[in-house]
């Protein structure tokens, strides 16, 4: 039998390590009947990043990559960067394949889950991205909600230095401000997925639910 395709669009050079190793990999085995390959283009976040959000130049660039990915036959494709869903929306548009953002299914899970949400970032771009999402997803659901967002850039200079200690408990001390505040807390990249915190609000990440989104979009075909 043919196996299915599940296309990841990335903007981190250190995609491996923090979506493919740790959620992908595990997804796989669960799914021997599927096939994921990667595109790759860590300037299209640089960019994004200098200019407060995606250009018109990257999510032109992002639409070319849904372009690719659906000739090179994906049956699916996720956005695996939070910072592009303006792109991911547009492209769903003109793509004859499912196609989504990685963060898109955790909105869904945050606002059933409560009315004040709270965002913790590192990247300022990725932010308004989550809140953008949050915000469709509560008038789909025709829920009033709250968002207070923390974003702490220093903890991502650790991030992109390797430090990853020093930027879990930068991240450790934003979530035990931020939980004194909301009902529930939405992890606002794939870069924090990882981090492991006892919260005493339900806290919301990207990684394992973005795979099993693209799992049920692979069982209806």
């Amino acid at each position: 039998m043919k196996k299915r395709k599940l296309a990841l669009i990335h903007t981190v050079s250190w995609y491996p390590t923090v979506i493919n190793k740790p959620f992908g990999e595990p997804w796989l085995r669960q799914h021997p009947d599927v096939e994921l390959f990667n595109i790759m283009d860590d300037s299209l976040l640089t960019e994004a990043l200098a200019h407060g959000g995606p250009t018109k130049q990257v999510i032109r660039r992002m639409l070319h990559y849904f372009q690719a990915a659906e000739a090179m036959g994906a049956d699916a494709i996720m956005s695996t960067c939070t910072t592009m869903g303006p792109a991911t929306e547009l492209a769903k548009r003109f793509i004859a394949v499912p196609v989504f953002n990685i963060d898109e299914p955790m909105a869904k899970e945050a606002v059933a889950a409560g009315n004040r949400i709270g965002i913790i970032a590192t990247v300022p771009t990725s932010a308004p991205a989550t809140q953008r999402v949050l915000r469709q997803e509560a008038e789909i659901a025709g829920k009033e909600i709250t968002i207070k967002t923390v974003i702490n850039e220093e903890a991502f200079k650790f991030r992109l230095a390797g430090d990853i200690k020093r930027h879990d408990e930068l991240i450790h001390t934003e979530l035990d401000r931020l939980q004194r505040e909301v009902d529930v807390i939405a992890l606002g990249q794939i870069s924090l997925a990882q981090v492991l915190f006892k919260a005493q609000v339900p806290l919301f990440q990207v990684g394992d639910s973005g795979f099993a989104h693209a799992g049920e979009l692979l069982s209806r075909l």
